[in-house]
């Protein structure tokens, strides 16, 4: 695969009577409503200390917080997908980037519990937009002729726009004394970009058809029988991948402070920044390989990852904890492209958008528990203890999970 065509980043940031003349320049175009969207997804991540001491809240319930957010996403998961590919791409990416704007504003004057929960569940909600409707809708700028490489500036997309959030917001912590406002006052620029670009995006209305008319009520999403297949090896790599990087994002910052006294909010961003771009630059390392291979290189990271966690904790040593955040994003960037090249390259068009939903539901629904349990086990036995306990069963899944990849997933 050639490098990719350069974004235009002009048109992208441009009023609504310019609209990217190309199907490479729409992908890009659309590309980055992806990054927008999951800028603001990670953002809070070195606030959250901040946020502990101001609002006084445990572990737990930190992520708890966490969790709220993935509850928004998986429940927008459930309908987002289907909506989009009967109704088209536009009528559910609109809804989906006002959330996020409404969820920008909320973060930005947070004086509350209630408040910051409200933030993370609109942000929830709009990722569970983006990730279905969205990066669909990258695959589809880019054209039949590029769906690989669509599918790989999807996911490309999503992972830096995750790395840019956390390094936005720790650089600014790190400098100014009141960065909240500012912080998220960037991001609401960067927001109503993207919503420009939903509103004049060429996206094409979904034709009603007689076999979708038997089906038009909503149900739990489901890909084709083919394909469940697909589904299962990229839910295996990608879940233990995600749920690595959400422990980072969640937990991260509370273990570099309290076990390794690094309380640096520009480190904790910085450290969920490099885990991002990480994700970002494997994926073109690997593009070229064959799915079975990249995903396996997945697994076999999420399980350094963990190890790599272990010893950093034992050890008191920051510099591996920086390391396992970095294994622990080419986890989950690997998985992730994976599960969207076995999509893109498989799945009809007009159910790409719903299996985007149940791969994301797939690797979302582990993710929220295990971190929930996590923060209340942390909170019972002590941080040590229950970090240990976390990277044991992460590294047993991931093991899992390459294991079906390694026997099953042939070349297709």
């Amino acid at each position: 695969m050639t490098m990719l065509d350069t974004p235009p980043t002009a048109a992208v940031l441009s009023g609504a009577n310019t609209v990217p003349p190309s199907p490479a320049r729409r992908m890009w175009a659309a590309a980055w409503m992806v990054t927008a969207v999951f800028i603001l997804s990670n953002a809070p991540t070195p606030l959250y200390v901040h946020w502990q001491q101001q609002l006084g809240f445990s572990a737990g319930m930190l992520t708890v917080i966490f969790a709220i957010y993935i509850a928004g996403l998986l429940l927008t998961l459930l309908v987002a997908g289907q909506l989009s590919d009967r109704l088209g791409r536009k009528p559910v990416l609109i809804p989906g980037l006002l959330a996020a704007i409404v969820a920008c504003v909320l973060f930005a004057t947070a004086s509350s519990i209630v408040m910051l929960g409200i933030a993370r569940l609109l942000a929830g909600i709009a990722v569970g937009v983006i990730v279905s409707a969205g990066m669909a809708g990258v695959v589809d700028m880019g054209g039949a002729k590029r769906k690989r490489r669509a599918s790989l500036v999807a996911s490309v997309a999503m992972v830096l726009g995750a790395g840019l959030g956390p390094l936005l917001a720790g650089t600014l912590a790190q400098t100014i004394e009141y960065p909240v406002i500012p912080i998220f006052s960037i991001e609401l620029i960067v927001l109503v970009s993207a919503l420009i670009i939903a509103i004049t995006l060429p996206f094409h209305r979904r034709p009603a058809s007689g076999a979708m008319h038997q089906h038009s009520k909503l149900h739990l999403p489901t890909v084709p029988a083919p394909n469940r297949r697909h589904l299962a090896f990229g839910i295996a790599v990608f879940a233990p991948g995600i749920t690595a990087t959400s422990f980072v994002l969640s937990l991260g910052p509370s273990v570099m402070a309290k076990l390794l006294e690094v309380r640096s909010p520009l480190i904790a961003g910085g450290m969920a920044c490099a885990m991002f771009l990480t994700a970002t630059g494997v994926q073109f390392i690997v593009s070229r390989l064959h799915i079975r291979t990249i995903l396996l290189l997945g697994a076999a990271s999420t399980i350094l990852a963990m190890v790599s966690l272990t010893i950093a904790i034992h050890a008191s040593a920051a510099a591996l904890l920086i390391v396992a955040a970095l294994l622990a994003g080419a986890g989950q960037g690997l998985g992730q492209l994976g599960g969207l090249t076995l999509i893109g390259t498989h799945v009809p068009d007009n159910h790409r958008a719903e299996a985007n939903a149940v791969l994301n539901i797939g690797g979302y629904i582990p993710a929220g528990l295990l971190s929930v349990a996590t923060g209340y086990f942390i909170d019972a036995v002590g941080l040590e203890a229950g970090a240990t306990a976390f990277a044991a069963v992460l590294a047993i899944a991931a093991a899992l999970g390459g294991g079906l990849v390694f026997k099953k997933l042939y070349r297709d």
